[in-house]
């Protein structure tokens, strides 16, 4: 039990003595991305080989004798693309290992961990050059890591680790050194902004909370995360699991709050196990519950999963669903800071504003304004997806461009294509173009350009991306995920999308266009909730940015990135035609004819535009026509 700050000194000593004494530690990704390649048996492997060598030990605990060898499962190592991902950190050194197979695990132990050697074929390449240390890959190296520090480096699930870490030192500094006031004016001095999309400052939130007269209050985690391809606070709650605890910590000791609870959506069950997890391991060892570290601070922390809902990722919504009632936005004044989570007073940030409160507490306001822009201090979690040669998981500087991120990190497009355009901010956010790559990634600069930072998905799209289908896709999102209550989302979005679903189905007109503007402003001026209002973003941001794809779809029923269905025509080369007939054989709807050894032909009147023709042919001679 660690009852007092002395034993929590006493464990820090010891949890550092422990790791100080491996040899040798093999660190495997354990991200859900890398699980999903098979992480899990190459964990499983591993454990098998070091069991089986002789004279390896591997309890966590200084050893004398033998050789110490840990096994452990990390968090998101970055990478997602090139999993399974394992680390090999030796003798002050670590190798970083990429697309490792089971058939790789002896080698790998023969090699690297017994022996000094690095299997040149595992490792990270770009454009040909190998790189061995994680922090010399350019993926990694042009990152500056705040919130992810510890991803990759430590067992996520342990707590000694965390604590060698330096876990539990701003929460300690905070009980013994700092008055609740001093605590709320630190993060409030550091500029610290919430990371979950709307950008309000989280000290003033703080504050807003501890003035209150009403004394029962309640710290709240947003871990809803529900836009299409972000994946930030999903990582951060696998992967640094009591780092968002003691956030949490700080943030209730600071408002005088007695119960946390964690709002995690149901498809994140690896970040619901690893927050169980380390909440009965805090419990157990006496950091969580009643009288902490023998003061009269006491904290409860509860885990509430959603069901998967969009709309639960707003403030409103998500505290209604915790009380068990549906979750549906409600009308505002008064605000969560005054009536909140059972009408009482609520602390209410992501994951990510949470994780960055233990660094600012300990390194201080001025350090962290020392990062990122005047406005928007600090850092941002990314999660890097699409048409792009590194996809996964980064965190930089606010202000950073998306030239720097695309190119210099990301590594440029898949193939080589042109880009076209970044969709930032999911479906509540819009669309940035070449024009934007110099522009700082911040709160306030990209809102000129009609767009949000949000949650931080970046959606990386090149020359084979239609913007049509792009707002599409969003809008049935949006309009699938609405709550329903307030009319302009609930009929608006609905219009809307059977206005696009019109387009791209080559029968829109250019009347439409005028009324999907008007819809748009409509509800982004006129929804009861920040979902509604910003679910139009994405079609305002496409109408303005590339409305000359949107007319070629009405006027000339072409689609010029060839992935509308409806308008492909599938045309049959003559020169590489050579009359096998087996397109016509796989034709469902009897669309081609011809004679055999003969140029067969496509009568487009009929064809449904299945693609099976084209998919059939073994010479090519099947294309889509420009």
């Amino acid at each position: 039990m660690i009852q007092n700050k002395e034993a929590l000194a006493q464990t820090r000593d010891e949890a550092k003595k422990a790791l100080d004494s491996y040899d040798c530690r093999i660190l495997v990704c354990s991200g859900t991305g890398c699980i999903a390649t098979g992480s899990e048996k190459i964990y499983e492997k591993f454990v098998e080989i070091a069991r089986d060598a002789p004279g390896v030990v591997l309890e966590f605990a200084p050893h004398d004798a033998g050789e110490h060898v840990g096994v452990k499962k990390t968090g998101c190592q970055g990478i997602c693309e090139l999993g399974p991902l394992v680390r090999i950190q030796k003798g002050g050194k670590v190798v970083q290992y990429t697309k490792v197979q089971i058939t790789d695990c002896e080698e790998i132990f023969e090699r690297s961990v017994k022996g000094d050697e690095v299997l040149e074929r595992l490792l990270y390449k770009q454009k040909g050059v190998p790189y061995t240390a994680p922090e010399e890959i350019p993926f990694i190296a042009k990152q500056t890591r705040i919130v992810l520090e510890n991803c990759g480096k430590f067992d996520a699930e342990s707590l000694d680790e965390y604590i060698a870490s330096g876990g539990f030192k701003a929460l300690e500094k905070c009980m013994f050194e700092l008055t609740p006031e001093q605590i709320i004016d630190e993060v409030d001095r550091s500029g610290l902004r919430g990371r979950g999309g709307g950008g309000f400052p989280a000290g003033r939130k703080w504050k807003q909370v501890a003035r209150q007269r009403e004394t029962i209050r309640y710290v709240v985690c947003n871990g809803d995360e529900g836009d299409p391809g972000a994946f930030m606070d999903g990582s951060v709650m696998e992967g640094d699991p009591y780092r968002l605890i003691e956030g949490m910590m700080i943030a209730a000791y600071a408002v005088k709050a007695a119960d946390g609870y964690i709002y995690v959506r149901a498809e994140y069950p690896m970040s619901v196990r690893r927050l169980r997890h380390a909440i009965a391991e805090l419990e157990s060892r006496g950091l969580l519950g009643d009288n902490i570290l023998g003061t009269d601070f006491c904290f409860h922390m509860h885990i509430n999963r959603g069901a998967g809902a969009f709309v639960c990722g707003e403030g409103s919504a998500l505290t209604a669903s915790i009380e068990g009632n549906r979750g549906m936005p409600r009308v505002k004044p008064p605000r969560t800071v005054e009536k909140g989570l059972w009408e009482k007073p609520t602390v209410l940030n992501n994951v990510e504003t949470y994780a960055n409160v233990p660094k600012i507490i300990l390194d201080g306001a001025d350090w962290y304004r020392s990062i990122g822009t005047e406005g928007s201090p600090g850092t941002k979690t990314f999660s890097l997806t699409g048409s792009i040669q590194n996809t996964g998981l980064i965190e930089v500087p606010m202000g950073t461009t998306l030239r720097e991120i695309i190119f210099d990190i990301g590594g440029g497009l898949k193939g080589d294509a042109d880009f076209k355009a970044v969709q930032i901010g999911g479906p509540s956010g819009g669309c940035l173009t070449e024009e934007h790559l110099d522009v700082p990634l911040d709160f306030d600069s990209v809102k000129k350009f009609g767009a949000i930072v949000g949650s931080g998905g970046l959606v990386v799209m090149d020359e084979h991306t239609c913007m049509v289908e792009v707002a599409r896709f969003f809008m049935s999102f949006t309009q699938r995920e609405s709550c329903g209550k307030c009319v302009p989302c609930r009929e608006g979005t609905k219009r809307m999308l059977e206005i696009l679903e019109k387009i791209v189905a080559g029968k829109g007109e250019l009347e439409d266009l005028d009324r999907l503007q008007e819809l748009a402003e409509m509800v982004k001026s006129m929804a009861l909730c920040g979902l509604g209002k910003s679910a139009p973003l994405p079609v305002l941001s496409t109408l303005r940015l590339f409305r000359h794809e949107y007319e070629e779809h009405i006027v000339d029923h072409k689609c010029r990135a060839k992935v509308c269905e409806a308008m492909k025509k599938y045309v049959i080369n003559p020169e590489f035609c050579r009359g096998c007939s087996k397109c016509a054989k796989n034709c469902p709807v009897g669309a081609i004819t011809g004679q055999i050894k003969k140029c067969y032909h496509i009568d487009p009147t009929i064809c449904i535009r299945c693609g099976a023709c084209k998919d059939n042919c073994a010479f090519d001679a099947i294309y889509i026509e420009d």
